[in-house]
This record gives C-alpha cells, sequence and structure tokens, in this order.
C-alpha cells in the first residue's frame, strides 16, 4: 500500500518555463556551440541507490522523473520525488499529469496499487530516473497500446497519442531518431532544443562545470514528460523510451550515450 505524503511545488520553475515554451533556441542536436559559463550551483547530494527497484513490464506506462504522463479517462500522474537509502528506493506520485494546487500524493514501492480518475494501476518498477507502471484493465492496456491517426506530430494535446502511449511503432520511430547504442547524443547548453519527429523536445536548462550537473528535460503535448535536476557523469536518463548515460558535461552541452536498444 502507499501512504500520503505532504503538497508542495515543484522547483526548478526556469526548466519548466524552458520546456513549455520550448522558445529557448532551437538545434536538431550533434555539435557542441558557444555558451556563457553558468552560474556555480551548490552540489548535488549523489543518490544512494540502488537505481532500480522491481521490474518493468514491457507494456508498462513509463512515467519519467520530474514529468508527468496523461492516461486513460482524462487523468493523469507525475513522478514528483524520490528517496532510496541503499537498500531500498520510494517514489513520491502526484495525482494529475502537470503540476497544480491541491493535488494529491502518494508514496509509492513496487507492488503499490494507484487508482487515477477512477483507473487503477500497480507499481511494478521504481526507478532513480522513472516510475514503471502497469495498468489493471485490459481495456486501459488496450488503449494506451492503440496506434495512433498519424506518426507526425502536430502540437498540443492533438499529439497525446504519441506522446503518452505504449504503442511499440511509435517507440520504435522516436528510438530511430537518437544515435545507436553505444553512440553519443549532445544536447546544447543555453537554450538549444532537439525536437524529435513523434513529438517530445528535450533541452538543457543548465550546465554547471564547477559542480559537475545539468539539468535536462522533455516536453510533449504541452506537457513537462520530463525534468532531470542535477544529473551527474554516470546518471541514467530516460527520452521517449530510449535509455541513456550522462557522459560528459561541458559549459557547451551535456553528452549522452545511449545504452538501450
Amino acid at each position: 500500500m502507499f501512504s500520503p505524503a505532504t503538497k508542495y511545488g515543484i522547483a526548478g520553475a526556469t526548466l519548466a518555463v524552458c520546456v513549455l515554451t520550448a522558445a529557448c533556441g532551437s538545434t536538431s542536436g550533434g555539435g557542441d556551440g558557444p555558451t556563457s559559463a553558468p552560474a556555480t550551483r551548490q552540489a548535488a547530494a549523489e543518490d544512494k541507490g540502488p537505481q532500480c527497484i522491481g521490474a518493468a513490464p514491457a507494456d508498462g506506462v513509463h512515467v519519467l522523473r520530474g514529468g508527468g504522463f496523461r492516461l486513460p479517462g482524462g487523468g493523469g500522474v507525475q513522478y514528483a520525488a524520490a528517496a532510496a537509502d541503499g537498500t531500498s528506493r520510494t517514489a513520491t506520485l502526484r495525482d494529475g499529469a502537470r503540476y497544480g494546487s491541491e493535488q494529491q500524493q502518494w508514496t509509492v514501492k513496487p507492488g503499490s496499487p494507484v487508482t487515477v480518475s477512477g483507473h487503477a494501476y500497480t507499481v511494478r518498477q521504481v526507478c532513480s530516473y522513472r516510475v514503471v507502471l502497469e495498468p489493471k484493465a485490459s481495456k486501459d492496456k488496450a488503449t494506451l497500446a492503440a496506434a495512433p491517426e498519424s506518426m507526425e506530430f502536430a502540437g498540443g494535446s492533438a499529439d497525446n497519442a504519441l506522446c503518452f502511449t505504449t504503442n511499440r511503432a511509435v517507440l520504435a520511430a522516436a528510438a530511430k531518431s537518437f544515435p545507436a547504442k553505444g553512440q553519443t547524443l549532445s544536447l546544447l547548453d543555453n537554450g538549444g532544443v532537439k525536437q524529435l519527429p513523434t513529438g517530445p523536445s528535450l533541452t538543457v536548462s543548465y550546465v554547471d562545470t564547477a559542480a559537475g550537473t545539468a539539468g535536462l528535460g522533455a516536453n510533449c503535448a504541452g506537457v513537462p514528460v520530463a525534468l532531470y535536476k542535477e544529473v551527474r557523469v554516470g546518471d541514467t536518463v530516460e527520452f521517449a523510451g530510449v535509455l541513456f548515460e550522462v557522459s560528459g558535461l561541458t559549459e557547451q552541452a551535456v553528452r549522452l550515450t545511449r545504452t538501450s536498444g
């Protein structure tokens, strides 16, 4: 079971605004560009791990750290916060795909039941970078796996079927937008945007080489779907179903090496 957690707002509003508006510049990613050195931030505390607890089902719903996911029935869920003590891991989930006041929150672990807008889910995996939910109803599983009317993104809520899906064809199309496994993607600092053909846009909010940390985010269909704050070299992040390891931080860019197929 899960227990209630206190309500609170999300820090890092600067990244959220940049991700939501995608108005901080544009690049298709790949090379490094010049930028001024960022202000030094307080060193981030390293995650004690373990990185993941539980197993992710093949058709599970991936809710990314700091981001939200729209669910069948008009509801949504966010991965608001994480905690790990070296042997166990929990996550704080928030009701709603986007932050709002008076939203319910829960602390969960693998096996915890979660009900959102009358739809039941089971938490199957909790990682530092994602929580994986499994719908209990076959109808909800079918809705999430349904093929979209078009594979071309249009902008806004029209892209829900591309952004919030377990459909294999959509995920495969998004995966093809990234370098192959073992190769590196560079996301530019200073507002550069990497736009995927299926809708998600990726951004870097800051790079602090002195502290060895950076902020990464993703937006899709008007929803911040990921907000990785204070990531370090060696950390795992996920975008559009693809896993990456943070492999380099410079004043110009964050380098991500793809680790999944």
